[in-house]
């Protein structure tokens, strides 16, 4: 398998994760987002999103999207698995890790980041606040669905799960944009016990061949 990633990228930081986790060995392709490479035609032949991740199997099929890529993974390495058989547990995972996938990440992404400023030229000030809100507002939800409803050390059990491989990597957004954390202890105690586990370490950004 061939996993194209930019180190930084919350979204391929997710699937290496995962990949982590389920023990596949991938060969590795950086993809400079800072540099526009994803926005090559060659690159967006394979995935006409423009975006990383990107995963081709050994058959040659190229699949984007995170969630849709840790799915497939799933199907086909089932264990360890990280969506619980249970199907109230099931869907809570699948309610914290969509939270964070579709109503966190989208609003703080590089696109929409790049567009307020050169766009609607918005300040610095006014772009940090817009992060400061979004990241609020979606770690604060987080938070409130961990203490109702998480148990064990990691998001909901004694083994990671979807949701701790979308919640790491948000969570190293947040401290990375000089968000507070002060308020989500709940959230805290969970990236930091995965801070411990050699799979989350390996899926590091720092530890990316990329990383510079």
């Amino acid at each position: 398998m061939h996993l194209y990633s930019f180190f930084n990228s919350s979204t391929s930081y997710r699937v290496r994760i995962a990949l982590a986790i389920k023990g596949i060995n991938v060969d590795y392709h950086g993809v400079d987002l800072r540099t526009g490479a994803h926005r090559e035609q060659r690159f967006k032949a394979q995935n006409p999103a423009g975006g990383v991740p990107l995963l081709i199997d050994e058959q040659g099929n190229a699949l984007g999207q995170s969630l849709a890529i840790i799915d497939y993974l799933e199907a086909l390495h089932p264990d360890p698995p990280l969506l619980p058989a249970e199907p109230l547990l099931r869907a809570r995972v699948l309610e914290l890790a969509n939270l964070i996938a579709c109503d966190m990440h989208p609003l703080n992404n590089l696109r929409v980041r790049n567009y307020l400023a050169n766009e609607l030229a918005l300040s610095e000030v006014q772009q940090q606040n817009w992060i400061k809100h979004w990241t609020a507002s979606g770690l604060t939800a987080a938070e409130t669905l961990l203490q109702r409803h998480g148990m064990g050390d990691y998001c909901f059990g004694d083994a990671p799960t979807l949701a701790d491989c979308c919640l790491v990597p948000q969570v190293a957004n947040a401290i990375r944009t000089n968000c507070s954390l002060e308020s989500y202890p709940r959230i805290v105690a969970v990236y930091q016990h995965c801070q411990q586990q050699p799979a989350f370490q390996r899926a590091a950004p720092k530890q990316q061949p990329d990383y510079r």
